[in-house]
């Protein structure tokens, strides 16, 4: 792994098997917009919010209780030149029990500093990792993008446009 590569860890009570779940369960923590399946090795699912963010992964690593990892095969962002940021780039979850808790490292291999993206969406994953992920497994309910209104993502966007104007 790059050391430049956007990074987050989590600690939890729960177990590396309950939190394994919680990650496989991506509509709970991190969008309800999302298509396909997502908890199998080589499921493949798409997310989607209106014409601003389009990405279709697949799931190339998965392992019960300490792994999961996602290939991003086709991305496109609206706020960005370059359209196709993140495609290649891969969404690691390493699982490990440290003594009486578990720990999640959280990377996303290639997204790096040089990407136009790399502020916001490093932002987007903190939310989604440290709050919503948690939530989910120590609680059982996370705070995923709604299919209704997806307002973490549009107060992202509207952040980074008004940074480039």
């Amino acid at each position: 792994m790059n050391t430049s590569d956007f990074t987050t860890l989590l600690f939890v009570e729960q177990t590396p098997d309950e939190a394994f779940n919680a990650i496989n369960n991506a509509r709970g923590w991190w969008s309800e917009n999302i298509e396909g399946g997502i908890d199998r090795l080589n499921d493949e699912f798409i997310y989607s919010y209106k014409d601003i963010h389009y990405c279709k992964i697949k799931v190339i690593e998965s392992v019960p209780g300490q792994k999961v990892v996602w290939l991003v095969l086709d991305n496109y962002f609206k706020f960005t030149e370059d359209k196709s940021e993140w495609i290649g780039t891969k969404v690691v979850f390493d699982i490990s029990r440290k003594v009486d808790q578990t720990e999640i490292r959280f990377a996303h291999q290639g997204l790096v500093p040089q990407y136009e993206c790399y502020e916001i969406c490093g932002e987007a994953w903190t939310n989604y990792i440290n709050d919503s992920l948690r939530n989910l497994i120590a609680t059982g309910t996370g705070q995923p993008n709604t299919k209704e209104d997806d307002a973490f993502e549009v107060q992202l966007l509207n952040k980074f446009s008004n940074q480039n104007s």
